[in-house]
Protein backbone atom coordinates (compact mmCIF):
# COMPACT_ATOMS: atom_id res chain seq x y z
CA UNK A 1 0.00 0.00 0.00
CA UNK A 2 1.85 3.62 -1.04
CA UNK A 3 0.93 6.36 1.14
CA UNK A 4 -1.52 7.68 -1.31
CA UNK A 5 -3.81 4.84 -0.90
CA UNK A 6 -3.24 5.35 2.93
CA UNK A 7 -4.67 8.71 2.57
CA UNK A 8 -7.66 7.59 0.41
CA UNK A 9 -8.28 5.19 3.11
CA UNK A 10 -9.55 7.82 5.74
CA UNK A 11 -8.08 5.70 8.97
CA UNK A 12 -6.42 7.64 11.65
CA UNK A 13 -2.90 5.41 11.91
CA UNK A 14 0.91 5.98 12.79
CA UNK A 15 3.20 5.39 10.23
CA UNK A 16 6.96 5.49 9.30
CA UNK A 17 8.15 6.97 6.36
CA UNK A 18 11.29 6.49 4.59
CA UNK A 19 13.07 9.77 3.05
CA UNK A 20 12.51 7.86 -0.69
CA UNK A 21 8.75 6.96 -0.14
CA UNK A 22 8.38 10.35 1.29
CA UNK A 23 9.96 12.04 -1.81
CA UNK A 24 8.19 9.71 -3.90
CA UNK A 25 4.86 11.19 -2.58
CA UNK A 26 5.75 14.90 -2.85
CA UNK A 27 7.00 14.15 -6.95
CA UNK A 28 3.82 12.06 -7.14
CA UNK A 29 1.71 14.84 -5.45
CA UNK A 30 3.46 17.69 -7.48
CA UNK A 31 3.05 16.27 -10.64
CA UNK A 32 -0.66 15.21 -9.92
CA UNK A 33 -0.82 18.83 -8.90
CA UNK A 34 0.83 20.20 -12.27
CA UNK A 35 -1.68 18.43 -14.48
CA UNK A 36 -4.95 19.69 -12.63
CA UNK A 37 -3.52 23.31 -13.36
CA UNK A 38 -2.12 22.28 -16.94
CA UNK A 39 -6.29 20.82 -17.73
CA UNK A 40 -7.70 23.86 -16.12
CA UNK A 41 -5.57 26.60 -17.89
CA UNK A 42 -6.10 24.58 -21.33
CA UNK A 43 -9.74 24.48 -20.70
CA UNK A 44 -9.89 28.43 -19.60
CA UNK A 45 -8.11 29.65 -22.82
CA UNK A 46 -10.25 27.24 -24.85
CA UNK A 47 -13.09 29.77 -26.13
CA UNK A 48 -16.75 28.62 -26.15
CA UNK A 49 -20.13 30.33 -27.68
CA UNK A 50 -22.82 29.89 -25.77
CA UNK A 51 -26.34 30.91 -26.75
CA UNK A 52 -28.50 34.02 -25.67
CA UNK A 53 -30.44 32.44 -23.72
CA UNK A 54 -27.65 30.34 -22.13
CA UNK A 55 -25.91 33.44 -21.27
CA UNK A 56 -29.05 35.48 -20.15
CA UNK A 57 -29.52 32.43 -17.37
CA UNK A 58 -25.73 32.29 -16.63
CA UNK A 59 -25.61 35.79 -15.39
CA UNK A 60 -29.44 35.82 -14.02
CA UNK A 61 -30.56 38.62 -16.47
CA UNK A 62 -33.51 39.27 -19.34
CA UNK A 63 -32.52 38.40 -22.63
CA UNK A 64 -33.72 42.45 -23.63
CA UNK A 65 -30.70 42.88 -21.13
CA UNK A 66 -28.06 41.67 -23.63
CA UNK A 67 -30.02 43.56 -25.89
CA UNK A 68 -29.67 46.57 -24.19
CA UNK A 69 -25.54 45.87 -23.03
CA UNK A 70 -25.15 44.69 -27.25
CA UNK A 71 -26.53 47.99 -28.51
CA UNK A 72 -24.20 50.14 -25.66
CA UNK A 73 -21.35 47.82 -26.82
CA UNK A 74 -20.92 46.45 -23.47
CA UNK A 75 -21.21 42.51 -24.36
CA UNK A 76 -21.94 42.22 -27.96
CA UNK A 77 -22.85 38.64 -29.59
CA UNK A 78 -21.13 37.50 -32.30
CA UNK A 79 -23.06 35.70 -36.01
CA UNK A 80 -22.38 32.26 -35.99
CA UNK A 81 -24.08 30.39 -38.76
CA UNK A 82 -26.67 33.40 -38.51
CA UNK A 83 -27.46 32.44 -34.76
CA UNK A 84 -26.54 35.19 -32.15
CA UNK A 85 -23.67 33.77 -29.83
CA UNK A 86 -21.28 35.35 -26.85
CA UNK A 87 -17.78 34.62 -26.50
CA UNK A 88 -17.27 33.13 -22.99
CA UNK A 89 -14.58 35.02 -22.23
CA UNK A 90 -16.25 38.23 -22.33
CA UNK A 91 -19.10 36.77 -20.45
CA UNK A 92 -16.46 36.02 -17.51
CA UNK A 93 -15.12 39.41 -17.52
CA UNK A 94 -18.36 40.83 -17.01
CA UNK A 95 -18.62 38.34 -14.03
CA UNK A 96 -14.96 39.47 -12.96
CA UNK A 97 -15.97 43.11 -12.57
CA UNK A 98 -17.14 43.76 -16.13
CA UNK A 99 -15.22 44.99 -19.20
Amino acid sequence: MNLQELLNSGQAINITIGLSDLETFAIDLIQKTKKELEDAVISDKTETYPSPKWVSEFLNVDTSTLWRWAKRNYLVPIEIGGKRRYKMSEVKAILNGGK
